[in-house]
């Protein structure tokens, strides 16, 4: 399985002013990228990064990922300024920690919807058809979650967004490697919590600890490189995963709930205070 060789190339991150998609940036820059293009909806903080990276050109757009139009008109400036995207990380997201009668409609339901599972394909469609031309080696990473694979009390919507999430990333690699074009990766992404803050007050699952983000940008970017279809972590993810689809429904109920505590993590959610930031927590 050929790597991708990142020097010179461009790297577009969303969700980059901060937090885990600030690390997919330092790596990027780090390996040598030419053009690291961040996407984010804080100007400030954009301002930030681009001033702190280093030894690489750095472009900023401020985008609200939520809005097609906004995509659209960012992923065109991207194409005429900068050019075509060799490796593209859908990273910004968002969680609602909350039983499902108890969602808005348009603050949570319509909203996170948009955001963590539109966007990724919007995003991914602006920029594929120039990604797929002349036989580059490129990567597409989307940052999903063991939510996706794994339901979940208090965690219905935000489950939603990343089964539909898990279920598109992973057809879309498929597509690509039917029709001819193998040399476009897609890594799908799948974590369990993340201290990032956004899955704040979340409880423990048994033998799972919260990941920090530094041990899953790193695995990431190292599964990025040659093109691996799932990065699903820790162990227990995919423990739990086949589980679910070997024991019956009453059983993996029973288990996920007593045994391994997956289904009273979100009892004492808080989450993360402001406005729509870049994220892969439990996604």
């Amino acid at each position: 399985m050929s790597k991708i060789d990142l020097r010179g190339k461009t790297v577009l991150i969303t969700g980059a002013a901060m937090g885990m998609g600030r690390l997919y940036a330092d790596l990027a820059a780090q390996d040598g990228a030419a053009h690291v293009v961040l996407w984010d909806i804080n100007e400030d903080l954009l301002a930030k990064a681009d001033a702190e990276l280093p030894d690489c050109d750095v472009h900023c757009y401020t985008v609200d990922v939520s809005s097609l139009e906004a995509i659209r008109d960012a992923a065109g400036k991207v194409l005429a300024d900068v050019g075509v995207p060799d490796v593209l990380i859908n990273n910004a997201g968002i969680v609602r920690g909350k039983y499902f009668w108890e969602h808005d409609h348009e603050v949570d339901i319509e909203l996170v919807m948009r955001i963590n599972a539109l966007a990724p394909m919007h995003i991914t469609r602006a920029f594929l058809p120039a990604m797929m031309e002349g036989g580059t080696e490129r990567r597409i990473v989307n940052i999903a979650s063991a939510g996706g694979l794994v339901s979940n009390p208090k965690m219905s919507v935000y489950s939603a967004s990343k089964w539909a999430a898990v279920g598109w990333s992973d057809s879309l690699r498929l597509e690509l490697l039917k029709t001819g074009h193998g040399n476009i990766k897609v890594t799908t992404v799948c974590p369990t919590y993340i201290a990032t803050g956004m899955f704040e007050g979340v409880k423990t699952i048994l033998m799972t600890p919260i990941l920090t983000p530094e041990a899953v940008v790193t695995k990431v970017w190292r599964y990025m490189k040659p093109g691996k279809p799932f990065v699903i972590m820790p162990w227990t993810t995919q423990l739990g995963k086949i589980l679910k689809g070997t024991l019956p429904t009453r059983a993996w109920d029973l288990m996920a709930d007593r045994v391994f505590g997956i289904y009273g993590t979100m009892d004492s959610f808080v989450g993360r205070e402001g406005r729509q930031q870049p994220t892969t927590g439990k996604r």
